[in-house]
């Protein structure tokens, strides 16, 4: 594979329904997963398509030696506003957005407290109704919680993701069942997918990992103690999809590494992980209660090629990477993800009442739709069948409820109105059963 050009369909339509809206589009996720590539090269083609004026495209990419004197926000604002020679509309592209400097000024009537930030270029910008302003940051710096304090209302996140499958297999020159075989090791970072043969893909993940993903939480965090993230890190990817906890992984700690690590602090590192993009979690949601479960909830790698690589590919369990491949497509579908969980009373064999929890997968919601998703290898076996149904019997609602096996199976409903899909399917095309 040389170069590739790949159709990012579902995140570009989120920044043409964003055209004009009066917010600044602030492109966030991983390191490496084609933020500039997004807004650059696909969102700018369909600007200039549309008819947009290439002059009335600027573009600044604060990273290319040559823009460095932009650092200093008050000379990007200088230059930006230079641009903006008509009541023409406008669009402004800033790539790599977090090298503006914080620079003190003296003035005291500055909201900022006497600091010009890249936020408040953007205000500034903002205030002009020809500008249509879009940013992109790295994971390090631009993190949700900055987005809604420091653009006051007025910034709108766009979260990149690395390829899904489908977006993948643009670009993966065999069929499906190997395109499978190749992402469920790799992923979809568009650098390893570009590499070619294991040892360059691995090593471009090893490197990414360490030298810049980690290195950035540890800078943000003000981690004292990198090796204690590094093992939390290690610990997390060991059990993607498993329920666990800090006061839990405090105990593997204790027991498993002699190390004492204190939940707290664990707790500050998943938090930090989380900002940076790199992992998610899915809460447990009673659904019969209606209420969440705090004790415990699963973690997911954003990636499933960054966390193989974190365990040097050692613990390639299909079952675990399937599942989290699953809960990635269906939050690039917009939706929230949880860990459905169905109490039930039943007796045992001595006649006495007890009460169970019967988990489902995934409950995933988007607005007023609701789908409770099963991940399964197979459901050959009658028993395993059975197995993965069970909960499904237990709701007494009319929701979707599909499984999804691996392999290729075109979507079917068996007797009971459960939807029975093979991964390759719904990855390929997720619309046709979530709709």
């Amino acid at each position: 594979m040389s170069r590739m050009q790949v159709k990012r369909d579902i995140f570009l339509k989120r920044l043409i329904a964003r055209r004009g809206s009066g917010m600044a589009k602030v492109i966030t996720g991983p390191r490496r997963c084609g933020k500039s590539y997004l807004l650059g090269v696909l969102y700018k083609d369909y600007l200039l398509t549309d008819g947009v004026k290439q002059d009335h495209i600027i573009e600044l990419a604060m990273d290319e030696p040559g823009n460095y004197k932009y650092h200093n926000p008050l000379k990007l604002e200088k230059y930006l506003k230079r641009q903006i020679r008509d009541n023409g509309d406008y669009y402004v592209f800033i790539d790599e957005v977090q090298f503006v400097k914080r620079v003190k000024v003296r003035d005291p009537e500055l909201e900022e407290k006497d600091e010009i930030t890249f936020y408040s270029v953007i205000n500034s910008l903002m205030r002009k109704e020809n500008v249509d302003v879009y940013v992109t940051g790295s994971n390090s710096k631009m993190l949700s919680s900055d987005i809604r304090t420091e653009f006051r209302g007025r910034g709108d996140e766009v979260r990149l993701t690395p390829f899904t499958f489908s977006e993948f297999m643009q670009v993966f020159p065999g069929d499906a069942r190997d395109g499978w075989n190749e992402y469920v090791v790799y992923g979809g970072l568009p650098l390893a997918v570009l590499a070619n043969g294991h040892e360059a893909k691995s090593r471009y993940l090893k490197n990414l990992f360490d030298e810049t993903y980690l290195k950035d939480v540890v800078e943000r965090g003000k981690i004292r103690k990198p090796e204690h993230l590094a093992d939390v890190v290690d610990v997390l990817a060991s059990n993607i999809g498993s329920l666990t906890n800090p006061l839990t992984l405090e105990n593997t700690f204790k027991t498993v590494k002699h190390e004492v690590l204190k939940s707290k602090t664990i707790a500050s590192y998943i938090a930090k992980l989380r900002d940076a993009y790199l992992i998610e979690q899915a809460k447990r949601y009673d659904i019969k209660g209606r209420k969440y479960i705090a004790a415990q909830m699963k973690y997911y790698f954003a990636d499933p090629g960054l966390r193989n690589a974190r365990l040097d590919f050692r613990q390639i369990e299909e079952t675990h990477l399937m599942e989290n491949i699953i809960f990635n497509e269906l939050k690039v579908q917009g939706f929230d993800v949880d860990v459905g969980v169905v109490e039930t009373f039943e007796k045992n064999k001595a006649g006495n009442g007890i009460r169970k929890q019967l988990e489902i997968d995934f409950m995933a919601n988007r607005g007023r739709e609701r789908y409770y998703v099963q991940s399964a290898l197979n459901i050959d076996d009658p028993d395993k069948a059975a197995q993965e149904k069970r909960p499904f019997t237990k709701l007494g609602d009319s929701f979707r409820k599909i499984i999804i096996v691996k392999g290729k199976m075109p979507p079917r409903i068996d007797e009971k109105g459960y939807v029975i899909v093979g991964l390759v399917d719904f990855l390929l095309n997720p619309s046709a059963i979530l709709v």
